[in-house]
């Protein structure tokens, strides 16, 4: 059992024929979707073509073995190639040495990040980048990656701002357009009334013959060229300066954040699928195991795709060995078939890209999180315009969004809900002025915290309570419902001694019911439920009621 814990692959079935079979099927699939992918991301970072190859060769093996969730579809994803080429602009020229090196150092930093989090059981950090901090910047992404391969879709031969002072259509290489749009149009036709083909590789293996017959390498076109066979050694990439570092710190921990958080949404669907608990920690030190194994290799950093991942599940996957079988597919490419992808166009290309971060792009959800929240709205759109506005330093516009969502989390905690309550028709306690309940008694005060009892909560607590007792001069009790009162800090303790102190001045009586154990154990160790006048604890509010009825 330890060992399957620290490998967690051998936990994988025996691959029976029949298991085998419907699995290397699968794994087909998936793995012909993984090629014209790969290498059309590896252009999206910024990296040499074959890169992308290499990428989803022995990084992906990695990180599907010691994976928690072993049918994600691992390797080179748009997301992350795109931060990795927005990170390194202007830091060297793309696709040059000294850019593949530090790519390999981002994805090698990224990787010691995610495993340092995974072995220190920190997966719940996750959480802090919440759904609306997501939308905004996967939209904003979407729109960046989209307009990024806009010139290789359309065969742009110059650039945007000689079209824009001489539009003629001399800019624009027809061949290379027709192979984009083609492409794109064929491709979003395919995934509509065939969602189970690999629509990827049928399109870019369509444009290379047609490519190839048309003799367009030798009109100059634009094409993907000769990409070396064989396989990518494992090597420390070249030393960097420390200035370099200290300008990877920030791109390095917003790879480690995106890249989780796609893994995340990948994961949770399949688990939910397989009615299984997923281990995110498990999950955190495969992935960055594979990054630091990606750096070592050569390339750039991966993650796991949400549509590969889907695609993986609807094509019948069942274990890890569809993406083994995947992965031989790769492999078998790279050392016998490069040759075959030297004619497809980048424009082909392009088209991939297009067609898989089109989903990304979907306005009415942000219409739908301002009819939820205006707030969490706001937030959304914040995030999305500062990350189109910041680019390509797109970490300004996730910490902005974080930032954001700290602040209205810890405002709510400091607003907690206070509410004075009555006794409803059905006999729970409600608050008296939604349901316009009287007072359990004329002379008692009966309130609910709905928070916890800390730091946040306490100042909120005290100036609720003092307002209310100079509103009521004629007090005897005051009745707290501590029933939603999971837990109490040592500002908490402090605020409960401060109350019973002050009410025991006023000659007012102190009723707590429905205390927690947990919490009263706190309270019990500090010595603030030692016996004396005026205070009273009861299990249930029933109890309570009746007693206070009959007291007052």
């Amino acid at each position: 059992m330890q060992l399957k814990q620290w490998f967690p692959f051998l936990a994988w079935p025996r691959p029976t024929w029949a298991l085998a079979r419907g699995e290397m099927l699968a794994g087909v699939t998936v793995g012909l979707m993984l090629l014209p992918q790969g290498v059309a991301y590896a252009a999206l970072a910024g990296m040499p073509l074959v890169t992308g190859i290499y990428a989803a060769l022995l990084p992906s093996l990695v990180a599907v073995l010691w994976s928690n969730s072993p049918r994600l579809g691992v390797g080179p994803t748009a997301l992350t190639s795109l931060l990795i080429g927005a990170s390194l602009a202007g830091m060297a020229e793309p696709g040059s040495a000294h850019w593949v090196t530090l790519a390999c150092w981002m994805a090698i930093m990224a990787g010691a990040v995610q495993w340092l989090l995974g072995a220190l059981r920190s997966g719940w950090l996750v959480n802090l980048v919440t759904s609306p901090v997501l939308n905004g910047f996967t939209q904003a992404a979407g729109i960046l990656i989209l307009l990024s391969q806009l010139p290789d879709l359309l065969g742009l031969r110059s650039t945007w701002s000689a079209w824009f002072h001489n539009p003629d259509l001399h800019h624009f290489d027809g061949w290379a357009a027709g192979f984009g749009l083609g492409g794109l149009g064929l491709l979003l036709l395919l995934k509509k009334l065939a969602p189970r083909w690999p629509a990827a590789v049928l399109v870019v293996a369509l444009c290379g013959m047609l490519s190839a017959a048309l003799g367009y390498a030798e009109r100059d076109g634009n094409i993907v060229g000769h990409l070396p066979a064989g396989l990518p050694g494992l090597s420390w990439p070249a030393a960097i300066g420390w200035d370099e570092v200290s300008r990877l710190l920030l791109p390095v921990i917003m790879v480690s954040l995106v890249s989780f958080l796609e893994v995340a949404s990948s994961a949770q669907l399949e688990h939910r699928q397989a009615g299984t608990r997923w281990n995110e920690n498990q999950d955190l030190i495969a992935q960055g195991m594979s990054k630091v194994v990606s750096g070592l290799s050569g390339s750039f950093a991966i993650s796991a795709s949400f549509s590969r991942s889907a695609v993986t599940l609807h094509v019948g996957a069942k274990t890890g060995w569809t993406s083994v079988f995947a992965i031989g597919m790769v492999l078998v490419t790279v050392l016998w078939l490069t040759p075959w992808l030297y004619h497809i166009p980048q424009a082909a290309l392009a088209a991939v890209v297009v067609s898989a971060v089109i989903n990304l792009i979907q306005p009415r959800s942000l219409q739908a999180l301002f009819r939820i929240s205006a707030v969490e709205g706001s937030i959304a759109l914040t995030t999305f315009v500062l990350t189109l506005a910041t680019a390509p330093r797109l970490y300004w516009g996730v910490l902005t969004g974080v930032l954001l969502s700290l602040c209205h989390f810890l405002y709510h905690r400091l607003h907690p809900r206070i509410v004075e309550i009555g006794e409803h028709a059905d006999g729970s306690l409600r608050s008296r002025a939604i349901w316009n309940l009287p007072p359990i008694t004329p002379h008692v005060l009966a309130v609910r915290l709905d928070a916890e009892w800390d730091f946040a909560s306490s100042a909120a607590l005290e100036r609720h309570l003092a307002q209310a007792l100079q509103e009521h001069p004629d007090l005897q009790a005051l009745y707290l419902d501590a029933q939603p009162i999971n837990r109490i800090d040592v500002t908490g303790v402090e605020s409960f001694l401060r109350l019973r102190q002050s009410l025991q001045k006023r000659g007012i009586d102190l009723h707590i019911g429905g205390l927690k154990l947990p919490v009263q154990a706190i309270l019990d160790k500090a010595g603030c439920l030692s016996p004396g006048t005026g205070l009273h604890l009861h299990r249930t509010n029933t109890q309570a009621l009746a007693f206070l009825r009959n007291a007052y």
